[in-house]
Protein backbone atom coordinates (compact mmCIF):
# COMPACT_ATOMS: atom_id res chain seq x y z
CA UNK A 1 0.00 0.00 0.00
CA UNK A 2 1.51 3.24 -0.90
CA UNK A 3 1.42 5.40 2.45
CA UNK A 4 1.37 8.74 1.06
CA UNK A 5 -1.77 8.08 -0.80
CA UNK A 6 -4.98 9.69 -0.36
CA UNK A 7 -6.89 9.66 3.16
CA UNK A 8 -10.66 10.02 3.31
CA UNK A 9 -11.84 12.28 6.10
CA UNK A 10 -15.29 12.34 7.36
CA UNK A 11 -16.56 15.33 9.76
CA UNK A 12 -20.49 13.45 10.58
CA UNK A 13 -22.14 16.40 12.61
CA UNK A 14 -25.42 16.02 14.67
CA UNK A 15 -27.39 17.06 10.99
CA UNK A 16 -24.36 17.32 8.62
CA UNK A 17 -22.05 14.86 6.83
CA UNK A 18 -18.64 17.19 5.70
CA UNK A 19 -16.25 14.89 3.96
CA UNK A 20 -13.13 15.67 2.15
CA UNK A 21 -9.99 13.19 -0.12
CA UNK A 22 -7.02 15.02 0.81
CA UNK A 23 -3.66 13.95 -1.24
CA UNK A 24 -1.35 13.85 1.24
CA UNK A 25 1.17 14.30 -1.38
CA UNK A 26 0.12 17.69 -2.88
CA UNK A 27 -2.08 18.91 -0.17
CA UNK A 28 -4.22 18.89 -2.69
CA UNK A 29 -8.32 18.28 -2.12
CA UNK A 30 -9.55 15.92 -5.23
CA UNK A 31 -12.50 16.43 -3.65
CA UNK A 32 -14.38 17.68 -1.39
CA UNK A 33 -18.57 18.04 -0.19
CA UNK A 34 -21.48 18.41 2.50
CA UNK A 35 -24.98 16.42 3.17
CA UNK A 36 -26.75 19.03 5.09
CA UNK A 37 -30.57 19.05 6.66
CA UNK A 38 -29.97 15.05 7.76
CA UNK A 39 -33.72 14.35 8.63
CA UNK A 40 -35.30 17.22 7.28
CA UNK A 41 -37.66 17.15 3.64
CA UNK A 42 -35.02 19.82 1.97
CA UNK A 43 -32.02 17.93 2.41
CA UNK A 44 -29.14 18.48 0.38
CA UNK A 45 -25.73 16.77 -1.15
CA UNK A 46 -23.23 19.12 -2.53
CA UNK A 47 -19.99 17.30 -3.89
CA UNK A 48 -16.78 19.28 -5.41
CA UNK A 49 -14.61 17.47 -7.95
CA UNK A 50 -11.60 20.02 -8.48
CA UNK A 51 -12.26 23.02 -10.38
CA UNK A 52 -15.77 21.63 -12.10
CA UNK A 53 -19.31 22.37 -11.31
CA UNK A 54 -20.88 21.10 -8.17
CA UNK A 55 -22.55 18.40 -7.96
CA UNK A 56 -25.62 18.35 -6.55
CA UNK A 57 -28.52 16.39 -5.15
CA UNK A 58 -31.79 17.52 -3.11
CA UNK A 59 -33.80 15.18 -1.19
CA UNK A 60 -34.79 14.05 2.05
CA UNK A 61 -31.37 12.17 3.56
CA UNK A 62 -33.65 10.34 6.43
CA UNK A 63 -30.59 9.44 8.81
CA UNK A 64 -26.88 10.09 8.79
CA UNK A 65 -26.29 5.96 7.66
CA UNK A 66 -28.37 7.30 4.16
CA UNK A 67 -26.87 10.41 4.11
CA UNK A 68 -23.05 8.46 4.36
CA UNK A 69 -24.31 5.79 1.63
CA UNK A 70 -25.39 8.80 -0.75
CA UNK A 71 -22.18 10.23 -0.71
CA UNK A 72 -20.50 6.77 -1.27
CA UNK A 73 -22.85 6.82 -4.52
CA UNK A 74 -21.96 9.95 -5.28
CA UNK A 75 -17.90 9.49 -5.97
CA UNK A 76 -18.79 6.12 -7.76
CA UNK A 77 -21.01 8.80 -10.32
CA UNK A 78 -19.38 11.80 -10.08
CA UNK A 79 -15.72 10.87 -9.19
CA UNK A 80 -12.98 10.42 -8.73
CA UNK A 81 -12.23 6.84 -7.98
CA UNK A 82 -12.55 6.53 -3.85
CA UNK A 83 -9.60 4.40 -2.83
CA UNK A 84 -8.25 5.92 0.26
CA UNK A 85 -4.86 4.17 2.16
CA UNK A 86 -7.39 5.06 5.43
CA UNK A 87 -10.38 7.18 6.51
CA UNK A 88 -9.65 9.74 9.04
CA UNK A 89 -12.94 10.23 11.62
CA UNK A 90 -13.89 13.34 13.58
CA UNK A 91 -15.23 12.20 17.06
CA UNK A 92 -15.95 14.68 19.32
CA UNK A 93 -15.78 13.42 22.88
CA UNK A 94 -13.02 11.10 23.95
CA UNK A 95 -13.23 11.73 27.58
CA UNK A 96 -9.91 11.26 29.77
CA UNK A 97 -9.23 7.79 27.60
CA UNK A 98 -8.14 9.08 24.26
CA UNK A 99 -5.21 11.49 24.76
CA UNK A 100 -4.03 11.22 20.38
CA UNK A 101 -6.02 9.33 17.58
CA UNK A 102 -6.16 5.85 17.68
CA UNK A 103 -7.10 2.93 15.23
CA UNK A 104 -10.66 1.80 15.23
CA UNK A 105 -11.30 -1.63 16.69
CA UNK A 106 -14.43 -3.00 18.41
CA UNK A 107 -12.47 -1.91 21.83
CA UNK A 108 -13.10 1.88 20.69
CA UNK A 109 -16.42 1.69 19.56
CA UNK A 110 -17.22 0.25 22.37
CA UNK A 111 -15.41 2.97 24.52
CA UNK A 112 -16.85 6.14 21.98
CA UNK A 113 -20.37 4.68 23.24
CA UNK A 114 -19.62 4.93 26.28
CA UNK A 115 -18.90 8.35 26.21
CA UNK A 116 -21.71 9.21 24.67
CA UNK A 117 -23.79 11.47 27.48
CA UNK A 118 -20.79 13.47 27.30
CA UNK A 119 -21.66 14.69 23.61
CA UNK A 120 -25.11 13.22 22.75
CA UNK A 121 -25.46 14.64 19.66
CA UNK A 122 -22.16 13.82 18.09
CA UNK A 123 -20.79 10.66 19.27
CA UNK A 124 -23.49 8.71 18.23
CA UNK A 125 -23.19 10.25 14.68
CA UNK A 126 -19.55 10.55 14.58
CA UNK A 127 -19.90 6.02 15.18
CA UNK A 128 -22.57 6.00 12.07
CA UNK A 129 -19.85 7.30 10.23
CA UNK A 130 -16.92 5.02 11.06
CA UNK A 131 -19.39 1.93 10.93
CA UNK A 132 -20.26 2.80 7.14
CA UNK A 133 -16.28 3.55 6.35
CA UNK A 134 -16.03 0.04 7.88
CA UNK A 135 -18.28 -1.78 5.73
CA UNK A 136 -17.53 0.60 2.79
CA UNK A 137 -13.80 -0.15 2.66
CA UNK A 138 -13.09 -3.51 4.35
CA UNK A 139 -9.00 -3.62 5.27
CA UNK A 140 -8.39 0.29 5.13
CA UNK A 141 -7.50 1.14 8.28
CA UNK A 142 -10.08 3.53 9.80
CA UNK A 143 -8.62 5.95 12.58
CA UNK A 144 -10.31 8.03 15.38
CA UNK A 145 -9.31 11.73 16.15
CA UNK A 146 -10.94 13.69 18.98
CA UNK A 147 -11.58 17.21 19.84
CA UNK A 148 -10.58 16.55 23.69
CA UNK A 149 -7.25 14.67 22.89
CA UNK A 150 -5.01 17.51 22.42
CA UNK A 151 -6.74 19.46 25.79
CA UNK A 152 -5.94 16.24 28.18
CA UNK A 153 -2.46 17.84 28.80
CA UNK A 154 -4.43 20.38 30.86
CA UNK A 155 -3.35 20.53 34.74
CA UNK A 156 -5.82 19.54 37.72
CA UNK A 157 -5.67 23.03 38.56
CA UNK A 158 -7.01 23.44 35.51
CA UNK A 159 -9.77 21.25 34.55
CA UNK A 160 -10.84 20.24 37.94
CA UNK A 161 -13.97 21.52 38.83
CA UNK A 162 -14.89 22.94 42.80
CA UNK A 163 -17.81 20.63 42.97
CA UNK A 164 -18.44 17.04 44.86
CA UNK A 165 -15.52 14.51 43.71
CA UNK A 166 -18.40 12.08 43.54
CA UNK A 167 -20.17 13.91 40.72
CA UNK A 168 -17.08 12.49 38.35
CA UNK A 169 -17.08 15.50 36.10
CA UNK A 170 -14.11 17.65 34.63
CA UNK A 171 -13.08 20.30 31.96
CA UNK A 172 -11.95 18.79 28.98
CA UNK A 173 -11.94 21.04 25.96
CA UNK A 174 -13.21 20.96 22.36
CA UNK A 175 -11.39 22.27 19.16
CA UNK A 176 -8.26 20.62 20.05
CA UNK A 177 -7.85 19.76 16.21
CA UNK A 178 -7.86 23.06 15.21
CA UNK A 179 -5.28 24.07 17.82
CA UNK A 180 -3.16 21.39 16.98
CA UNK A 181 -2.97 23.14 13.51
CA UNK A 182 -2.75 26.34 13.64
CA UNK A 183 -0.25 26.62 16.76
CA UNK A 184 2.00 24.32 14.45
CA UNK A 185 1.26 26.53 11.45
CA UNK A 186 2.30 29.98 13.68
CA UNK A 187 5.38 28.33 14.84
CA UNK A 188 6.34 27.82 11.35
CA UNK A 189 5.15 31.87 10.60
CA UNK A 190 7.26 32.82 13.44
CA UNK A 191 10.08 30.91 12.61
CA UNK A 192 10.41 29.55 16.02
CA UNK A 193 10.56 26.07 18.08
CA UNK A 194 6.73 25.57 19.04
CA UNK A 195 8.14 23.86 22.75
CA UNK A 196 9.64 27.97 23.16
CA UNK A 197 6.10 29.47 22.44
CA UNK A 198 3.57 30.77 24.17
CA UNK A 199 0.56 31.30 22.47
CA UNK A 200 -3.77 31.80 22.85
CA UNK A 201 -6.01 30.54 20.16
CA UNK A 202 -8.97 32.18 19.57
CA UNK A 203 -11.51 29.80 17.24
CA UNK A 204 -13.69 32.08 16.90
CA UNK A 205 -16.89 30.29 14.80
CA UNK A 206 -20.20 29.16 14.96
CA UNK A 207 -18.64 27.79 18.35
CA UNK A 208 -15.76 29.66 19.62
CA UNK A 209 -12.91 28.64 21.88
CA UNK A 210 -10.12 30.51 23.67
CA UNK A 211 -6.98 28.45 24.36
CA UNK A 212 -3.57 28.89 26.18
CA UNK A 213 -0.45 26.95 25.32
CA UNK A 214 2.73 26.92 26.32
CA UNK A 215 5.59 24.89 24.63
CA UNK A 216 2.73 23.72 22.66
CA UNK A 217 0.88 22.00 24.97
CA UNK A 218 -2.54 23.15 26.19
CA UNK A 219 -2.80 25.02 29.57
CA UNK A 220 -6.09 26.38 29.79
CA UNK A 221 -8.91 26.42 27.37
CA UNK A 222 -12.61 28.01 27.85
CA UNK A 223 -15.03 25.19 27.20
CA UNK A 224 -15.38 22.76 29.81
CA UNK A 225 -17.30 19.40 30.09
CA UNK A 226 -19.37 20.29 27.44
CA UNK A 227 -18.72 22.73 24.33
CA UNK A 228 -21.55 25.15 25.70
CA UNK A 229 -18.90 26.91 28.42
CA UNK A 230 -16.63 30.29 27.88
CA UNK A 231 -17.49 32.82 25.47
CA UNK A 232 -19.97 34.00 23.28
CA UNK A 233 -20.88 32.01 20.06
CA UNK A 234 -23.28 32.01 17.18
CA UNK A 235 -26.42 30.12 19.35
CA UNK A 236 -24.55 29.10 22.55
CA UNK A 237 -24.47 31.18 25.65
CA UNK A 238 -21.19 30.42 26.81
CA UNK A 239 -20.12 31.30 30.69
CA UNK A 240 -23.39 31.96 32.65
CA UNK A 241 -24.06 31.38 36.18
CA UNK A 242 -24.53 28.15 37.47
CA UNK A 243 -27.65 28.88 39.13
CA UNK A 244 -29.18 29.85 36.37
CA UNK A 245 -31.60 26.50 35.88
CA UNK A 246 -32.28 26.09 39.42
CA UNK A 247 -33.25 29.91 39.19
CA UNK A 248 -35.21 29.37 35.76
CA UNK A 249 -37.03 26.28 37.35
CA UNK A 250 -38.44 27.96 40.42
CA UNK A 251 -39.26 31.13 38.73
CA UNK A 252 -40.36 29.95 34.66
CA UNK A 253 -41.07 26.22 35.36
CA UNK A 254 -38.44 25.60 33.10
CA UNK A 255 -36.84 21.72 33.31
CA UNK A 256 -33.30 21.35 33.21
CA UNK A 257 -33.26 19.95 30.04
CA UNK A 258 -35.40 22.22 28.25
CA UNK A 259 -32.77 25.26 29.91
CA UNK A 260 -29.24 23.23 28.33
CA UNK A 261 -31.07 23.26 25.16
CA UNK A 262 -31.92 26.83 24.78
CA UNK A 263 -28.45 27.63 25.97
CA UNK A 264 -27.13 25.78 23.06
CA UNK A 265 -29.29 26.71 20.62
CA UNK A 266 -31.19 29.82 21.05
CA UNK A 267 -28.59 31.40 23.44
CA UNK A 268 -25.19 33.49 22.61
CA UNK A 269 -25.92 35.92 19.43
CA UNK A 270 -28.87 34.40 18.44
CA UNK A 271 -30.54 35.54 21.58
CA UNK A 272 -29.24 39.13 21.74
CA UNK A 273 -29.46 39.87 18.35
CA UNK A 274 -31.63 37.05 16.75
CA UNK A 275 -29.57 35.86 14.41
CA UNK A 276 -26.14 33.65 15.22
CA UNK A 277 -24.53 34.69 11.92
CA UNK A 278 -22.07 36.97 12.64
CA UNK A 279 -22.26 38.55 8.99
CA UNK A 280 -25.61 39.28 9.29
CA UNK A 281 -24.92 40.71 13.15
CA UNK A 282 -22.11 43.02 11.27
CA UNK A 283 -24.84 44.01 8.48
CA UNK A 284 -26.92 45.88 11.11
CA UNK A 285 -26.33 48.89 12.91
CA UNK A 286 -29.19 48.87 15.41
CA UNK A 287 -28.99 48.86 19.39
CA UNK A 288 -29.30 44.93 19.69
CA UNK A 289 -26.72 44.44 17.32
CA UNK A 290 -24.07 46.99 19.10
CA UNK A 291 -24.49 45.49 22.22
CA UNK A 292 -24.54 41.90 20.76
CA UNK A 293 -21.31 42.76 19.29
CA UNK A 294 -20.25 44.46 22.25
CA UNK A 295 -20.76 41.30 24.86
CA UNK A 296 -19.54 38.97 22.25
CA UNK A 297 -15.80 40.73 22.23
CA UNK A 298 -15.79 41.89 25.44
CA UNK A 299 -16.02 38.16 26.61
CA UNK A 300 -12.79 37.59 24.70
CA UNK A 301 -11.07 40.75 25.83
CA UNK A 302 -11.52 39.27 29.33
CA UNK A 303 -10.54 35.43 28.22
CA UNK A 304 -6.81 37.46 26.74
CA UNK A 305 -6.14 39.42 29.61
CA UNK A 306 -6.72 36.00 32.12
CA UNK A 307 -5.14 34.27 30.27
CA UNK A 308 -2.43 36.24 29.49
CA UNK A 309 -1.79 36.27 33.29
CA UNK A 310 -1.90 32.54 33.07
CA UNK A 311 1.02 32.28 30.89
CA UNK A 312 2.94 35.43 31.85
CA UNK A 313 4.47 35.71 28.35
CA UNK A 314 2.55 35.80 25.39
CA UNK A 315 4.69 35.32 21.99
CA UNK A 316 1.49 35.64 20.10
CA UNK A 317 -2.48 35.66 19.84
CA UNK A 318 -3.84 33.48 16.80
CA UNK A 319 -7.43 34.20 15.64
CA UNK A 320 -8.95 31.61 13.50
CA UNK A 321 -12.58 30.11 12.39
CA UNK A 322 -14.89 31.39 10.27
CA UNK A 323 -15.41 34.76 12.14
CA UNK A 324 -11.60 34.77 13.16
CA UNK A 325 -10.30 34.79 10.03
CA UNK A 326 -12.62 36.81 7.58
CA UNK A 327 -13.97 39.56 10.23
CA UNK A 328 -11.91 42.07 11.30
CA UNK A 329 -13.75 44.34 13.22
CA UNK A 330 -14.24 41.52 15.62
CA UNK A 331 -10.29 40.89 15.86
CA UNK A 332 -9.80 44.60 16.38
CA UNK A 333 -12.58 44.95 19.07
CA UNK A 334 -11.07 41.99 20.88
CA UNK A 335 -7.80 42.87 21.54
CA UNK A 336 -9.05 46.52 21.80
CA UNK A 337 -7.32 48.28 25.30
CA UNK A 338 -4.61 45.40 25.52
CA UNK A 339 -2.13 47.79 23.89
CA UNK A 340 -0.46 47.82 27.48
CA UNK A 341 0.23 44.03 27.51
CA UNK A 342 2.17 44.73 23.63
CA UNK A 343 -1.15 43.67 21.50
CA UNK A 344 -1.43 45.56 19.21
CA UNK A 345 -3.78 45.07 15.85
CA UNK A 346 -2.64 47.72 12.94
CA UNK A 347 -5.73 48.57 11.11
CA UNK A 348 -4.20 48.45 7.67
CA UNK A 349 -3.29 45.02 7.69
CA UNK A 350 -6.32 43.87 9.42
CA UNK A 351 -8.23 44.69 6.83
CA UNK A 352 -6.58 44.08 3.97
CA UNK A 353 -8.98 40.76 3.45
CA UNK A 354 -6.00 38.45 2.80
CA UNK A 355 -6.82 34.85 3.24
CA UNK A 356 -3.49 34.16 3.71
CA UNK A 357 -1.46 33.20 7.07
CA UNK A 358 -0.35 36.74 7.72
CA UNK A 359 0.37 38.80 10.86
CA UNK A 360 -2.03 42.03 11.23
CA UNK A 361 -0.02 43.34 13.69
CA UNK A 362 2.55 45.62 13.29
CA UNK A 363 6.36 45.07 13.17
CA UNK A 364 8.56 44.32 15.35
CA UNK A 365 5.29 44.16 17.89
CA UNK A 366 6.09 43.08 21.55
CA UNK A 367 3.46 40.18 20.74
CA UNK A 368 2.35 39.23 17.57
CA UNK A 369 -1.11 38.84 15.91
CA UNK A 370 -1.89 36.51 13.60
CA UNK A 371 -4.56 35.18 11.06
CA UNK A 372 -3.96 31.21 10.17
CA UNK A 373 -6.75 29.57 8.62
CA UNK A 374 -7.65 26.56 10.11
CA UNK A 375 -7.67 23.53 8.44
CA UNK A 376 -8.68 20.48 10.45
CA UNK A 377 -8.90 18.14 7.73
CA UNK A 378 -5.64 18.11 6.65
CA UNK A 379 -5.09 17.73 10.64
CA UNK A 380 -7.02 14.99 11.04
CA UNK A 381 -5.42 13.67 7.61
CA UNK A 382 -1.97 13.75 9.03
CA UNK A 383 -2.65 11.84 12.08
CA UNK A 384 -4.48 9.46 10.40
CA UNK A 385 -1.31 8.89 7.87
CA UNK A 386 0.94 9.39 10.82
CA UNK A 387 -0.45 6.60 12.83
CA UNK A 388 -0.86 4.14 10.04
CA UNK A 389 2.27 4.12 8.65
CA UNK A 390 3.73 3.57 12.30
CA UNK A 391 1.61 0.73 12.34
CA UNK A 392 3.84 -0.56 9.39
Amino acid sequence: MDMAGRILVLNTGSSSVKYELVDMRTRERPARGLVERIGEEQGRLVHHVGDAPPYERRRRFADHGEALSAVMATFRDAGPELDPVAVGHRVVHGGDRFDRAVLVDDGVIAAIEELAPLAPLHNPVNLVGIRVARAAFAGVPQVAVFDTAFHLTLPPEAYTYAVPREWGVRRFGFHGTSCAYVSGRAAAFLGRDPAELNLIVLHLGNGASATALSGGRSLDTSMGLTPLEGLVMGTRSGDVDPALAGYLSRVRGLDAEHTELALSREGGLHALAGSGDMREVRARDDAEARLALAVYTRRIRKYVGAYYALLGRVDAVVFTGGVGENDAATRAESLAGLERLGLVVERRLNESGSRQERAVSPPGAEAAVLVIPTDEEWEIARQALALVAEGR
